[in-house]
């Protein structure tokens, strides 16, 4: 399952496109210092953008996981079966990346102790998934407040094409179009939470 994503956007490159939607882009916690991050893993905190007051979409930093039975980190979050809408203490958000990643196992006759190929997939420019000058693009996941705060959950589900030769789930990808409609509830989930099509993404290897 996806346990690594990368985010080197900046926030004023990310603001600047955001504005092609339309919809207030806000921080109600202070604007975040967003330095590059090549690697954001399990526990990191990364940028979420939800649902706000009168239409506007709010940005704001939250870890990554949340603690699950035995205290093992939910960091992937099955989408299949669920309506998935926005409540008091769960709700749906994206999170902006350049990249995530998926690592397969070592070939055939490989030593004993050879790592894992690690693969990086990022939107294909011009394609459905890529959105601004410099191709980003969203994460569809669900945020969890509790007693330890909030955190959230990357949404995964079939593969698409891009995604099939290299892990059996994909992390969900909306298109740029769906994601206002998703974050404020007007798109059902399974409108939206679909694998990405053929030629949506880019992969080499990392």
């Amino acid at each position: 399952m996806c346990n690594e994503v990368a985010r080197r956007i900046a926030l004023g490159q990310l603001r600047d496109d955001w504005s092609q939607l339309k919809v207030p882009l806000v921080f109600p916690e202070g604007l975040p210092n967003l330095g590059e991050q090549d690697s954001i893993r399990i526990t990191d905190t990364a940028l979420t953008l939800r649902a706000a007051a009168d239409g506007a979409v709010a940005g704001a930093m939250r870890r990554w996981s949340w603690p699950g039975q035995g205290g093992r980190p939910v960091y992937n979050y099955r989408s299949e079966g669920r309506s998935l809408g926005n409540g008091a203490t769960m709700g749906r958000c994206l999170i902006p990346v350049d990249a995530f990643f998926e690592f397969t196992a070592p070939p055939a006759g490989a030593p004993a102790r050879a790592r894992k190929t690690k693969w990086r997939f990022t939107a294909t420019p011009g394609g459905p998934l890529a959105f601004g000058a410099t191709p980003w693009f969203c994460i569809a996941a669900v945020w969890r407040a509790d007693a330890g705060g909030e955190a959230f959950s990357l949404l995964t589900g079939e593969p698409g094409p891009d995604v099939a030769p290299y892990h059996h789930r994909q992390v969900m990808l909306p298109p740029p179009e769906t994601w206002t409609g998703w974050l404020d509830g007007s798109l059902p989930a399974a409108d939206v939470l679909k694998p990405a099509a053929a030629g949506s993404l880019t992969v080499e290897q990392a």
